[in-house]
């Protein structure tokens, strides 16, 4: 690729930023909520009026627009007799009271690019699709990855029916409920694309902190959930000794100090994080008896995250066994660790660097559909900074013009494999 062509893409994307703005403005007004933040769980209204919104704006960008049988959202960019070709987007469900940038920037970046390759140079020489994946969050059916499990052949089909949300209504019947026919999940399958690359938020601070444009990500954090239980003694506060307590929640104290003090050593990007904790009896003049604590503890390199969780787990037993208490551990989820495509990584990071914009090398503490999809197709993810590292809330915010960074990397790097 000439500097040229390097050139007129990245000025043709700054001279219609207006588009990626108004973009995201308004799918960021469905499910909005008076006090700020965005509630838009997949299949609610809201949902379906921006699934129906992307569809419009899709369909004007001259793609080739459908629905697969979960409700991922494509738009199609060349022929697909052309042979196997690449897609780009992200999810477009959000968590309780997120904000407007995680998923739906990815979603937008993605047309965006694919909108401004065709008004540029025409048609590709291989297909290039827009993806608007149908979930990913988990906020209202218990299961996470709904849209890219199905793309991939690895969502059972019996999760449909049996994942149900907080009122009853399972995944299919909502599916079903917006037109969808769960029924044919077989169908949503793609094992016709060479790769995926999904634009996202870091959500973290890194790069905001260290003022550089893009993130080049090289790996999702594996993560291992596990619920703690330590099992003490109820006594009289008043009349029961120090030294003949089996407090549990000063097991459990000891235990989370020492669990923050095994990440730290570790160092980045190992992460362990204790975030529910309750308490039984729970008075204030009785010893507690029974304390159960969630851990959340990640790592990108395999070896290291089974040493950490061997850390904590060990941690958990010295603690208990100081307070003269039973501790017992119960998995609730275990993640491995999802490398990214070494060829989509060079490939992302040849075009920052060709392009001038400022990039490093990063590791993902957040899960993203990419960790699912890598399993099955080659594919890679660009990070765009998260102002203050702030996601997953109201306050969410990245500006434009640290946006439009990452939308070139991304529509350079598709006309390289497409045209």
């Amino acid at each position: 690729m000439t500097q040229a062509v390097q050139s007129e893409i990245y000025n043709y994307i700054k001279q219609n930023e207006h588009v990626i703005e108004e973009y995201i403005e308004k799918l960021g007004s469905f499910g909005r909520l008076s006090e700020g933040g965005i509630v838009r769980p997949v299949y609610s209204d809201q949902w379906f009026a921006a699934h129906r919104q992307l569809a419009d704006w899709m369909a004007e960008a001259g793609l080739e627009v459908r629905a697969d049988a979960v409700g991922n959202l494509w738009g199609l960019h060349g022929r697909k007799s052309a042979g196997k070709g690449y897609a780009s987007g992200s999810h477009l469900d959000t968590v309780k009271e997120g904000g407007k940038y995680d998923g739906g920037l990815g979603i937008l970046a993605a047309l965006a690019a694919i909108r401004f390759l065709k008004e540029l140079y025409g048609e590709p020489r291989l297909p290039l699709e827009v993806v608007a994946l149908c979930e990913e969050e988990g906020s209202r059916f218990s299961k996470t990855f709904l849209g890219s499990r199905a793309i991939t052949g690895t969502l059972p089909a019996e999760e449909l029916d049996e994942n149900r949300d907080a009122e009853g209504i399972s995944v299919a019947e909502a599916a079903r409920a917006c037109g969808f026919n769960p029924a044919q999940l077989d169908s949503a399958r793609r094992t016709d694309l060479a790769g995926f690359i999904e634009l996202h938020i870091e959500q973290g601070r890194l790069l905001d902190d260290v003022k550089l444009e893009v993130g080049i990500v090289q790996a999702i954090t594996g993560t291992r959930h596990m619920t703690v239980t330590f099992d003490g003694q109820a006594d009289h506060a008043g009349t029961t000794p120090m030294d003949l307590r089996s407090d549990a929640l000063v097991a459990a104290a000891q235990a989370i100090t020492n669990i923050n003090a095994i990440a730290l050593k570790m160092g980045r990007p190992a992460v362990a994080t204790v975030g529910k904790l309750s308490i039984e009896p729970g008075a204030t003049n009785i010893v507690p008896a029974r304390v159960v604590m969630t851990v959340d503890m990640r790592h990108s390199e395999p070896d290291k995250k089974a040493f950490l969780i061997c850390q904590v787990e060990q941690a958990c037993r010295t603690a208990a066994a100081t307070q003269r208490v039973e501790v017992t551990f119960e998995r609730e989820m275990d993640r491995i660790p999802a490398q990214m495509s070494p060829e989509i990584i060079n490939l992302l990071k040849a075009t920052a660097d060709e392009l001038g914009i400022s990039n490093m090398a990063m590791v993902s503490g957040a899960g993203h559909d990419s960790q699912v999809v890598v399993e099955q197709i080659p594919t890679g993810m660009i990070f765009v900074p998260s102002k203050s590292g702030r996601s997953h809330s109201r306050a969410e915010y990245t500006p434009l013009d640290q946006i439009l960074p990452g939308i070139a990397v991304l529509a350079q790097a598709l006309y390289k494999l497409a045209y």
